[in-house]
């Protein structure tokens, strides 16, 4: 049993300088609340949250500080507290889409207790009887909806927080515009409190309304044969994008994307982007990849955009400027990739002055001229190239043969 008089002592008898805690409080309020953090609660000197968490603790005889907008503005006050009782509150477990993430950031672990409660996720699987480990958990709550289209694969389900009220619908509206109209989508409002309700509905055929801004979405997904599913590989259908001619083939962009070699949290500077589609794609491999997409063209870079949020990216960045000039002040890159030529003064030494170590640089060229130029660049900074060649089957009168496109030259270099 947890030592409650611990927790209502004197801070210095409290331990080493435990003095901020983070209370998780569910809609059923103090109710819910383990002892031990019930007695931290009550303890406190300063109690901090949201309006929402501040009413479900009540009544409160101390001090309380409402979270003010931007969040972090509250920071110094809390830290400024550091001699004396802190509680901060938050929905259920502090540090799953919670506050306790940045306030670690400040905050030692040492100097912090902890009173986690289940999570939206964890409830919401135990109202459905769902497996968590099996679920795609998803924030959509202050985020862009696009978020969820990487997660929507046939049989999947998924787990969303929603941003308000109008999530749901918006959900299911683009389930059923890519063709997985038959998936069911259960929404749970305001879960643990007297507020709790539960409702099902299709996508194709969505009727909830008046739904409660705090509500947790929960999907089962049902693709048609002929849904707008993304593959978990590299090489995505050229279909897949919007582009006026300038767009790296399915083929080589599969070649690409593996000789980039993108691992988790890394950034990639598309420079000559195009289409956007090896940046996608980069961004594709984790949600925690990002992109700084380089396009000189006003009209492709407006493109970019439209092509990332179709495939559900939303980490990428454009930059519409030429290079090099449009480098200045973007963060180092883990790995470039140059698509649209070398040929501009200063590009190459500019990027790669820009790469950090360890960091991959891959350039594709088709000309002769640019082939030369990569050729220059390997005996001067070595590397490997290969030479890339794809034939698509086509007509041929009545009859079908091989039509050659124009055949690829790849240099990859990483820095040392």
């Amino acid at each position: 049993m947890a030592d409650v008089s611990r927790m209502t002592a004197p801070l210095s008898s409290r331990g080493p300088g435990r003095w901020l805690a983070l209370v998780g409080i569910g809609e059923d309020g103090r109710a819910g609340l383990a002892p031990a953090a019930a007695a931290t609660l009550n303890a406190a000197d300063l109690v901090v949250g949201g309006e929402r968490h501040l009413a479900l603790a009540a009544p409160l005889s101390v001090r309380t500080l409402a979270w003010p907008s931007p969040l972090h503005a509250a920071f110094p006050e809390i830290l400024a507290h550091r001699d004396r009782r802190v509680c901060v509150l938050a929905t259920g477990d502090p540090f799953h889409h919670g506050v306790g993430v940045q306030l670690a950031g400040l905050v030692p672990p040492a100097e912090m207790q902890v009173f986690p409660q289940p999570s939206a996720y964890a409830l919401a699987c135990a109202r459905l009887g769902w497996a968590q480990q099996d679920c795609a958990l998803v924030s959509l709550h202050g985020r862009a909806l696009e978020r969820i289209i990487p997660h929507l694969q046939p049989g999947a389900r998924i787990l969303a927080l929603s941003w308000d009220g109008s999530t749901p619908e918006k959900v299911a509206a683009l389930l059923a515009a890519r063709g997985m109209g038959g998936s069911r989508l259960t929404v749970l409002e305001a879960m643990g409190g007297p507020r709790e309700r539960l409702r099902q509905a299709r996508a194709a055929t969505f009727d909830i309304a008046t739904i409660d801004p705090l509500n947790t979405l929960a999907v089962a997904v049902v693709a048609d044969e002929a849904a707008d599913v993304l593959p978990l590989v590299p090489g995505l259908s050229d279909a897949l994008f919007e582009s006026d001619g300038q767009l790296t083939k399915s083929e080589v962009r599969a070649v690409t994307l593996a000789a980039l070699a993108p691992r988790r949290g890394e950034c990639l500077w598309d420079i000559g982007a195009g289409s956007g589609s090896v940046g996608i794609e980069w961004a594709l491999a984790h949600p925690d990849n990002r992109v700084i997409a380089v396009e000189a063209r006003a009209e492709r870079a407006g493109r970019i955009g439209r092509n990332a949020a179709r495939c559900g990216v939303t980490q990428l960045t454009v930059i519409s400027g030429e290079a090099p000039a449009a480098f200045a002040g973007l963060p180092a890159p883990d790995a470039v990739f140059i698509g649209g030529g070398l040929g501009a003064p200063g590009l190459f030494d500019t990027a790669w002055e820009a790469l950090r170590p360890g960091g991959r640089l891959v350039a594709n060229v088709v000309s002769l001229e640019g082939e030369a130029r990569l050729a220059a660049l390997f005996l001067r900074h070595g590397g490997t190239m290969r030479r890339i060649q794809v034939s698509r089957l086509d007509a041929v009168g009545t009859m079908h043969g091989w039509r050659p496109a124009m055949a690829v030259t790849q240099w990859r270099v990483a820095k040392s």
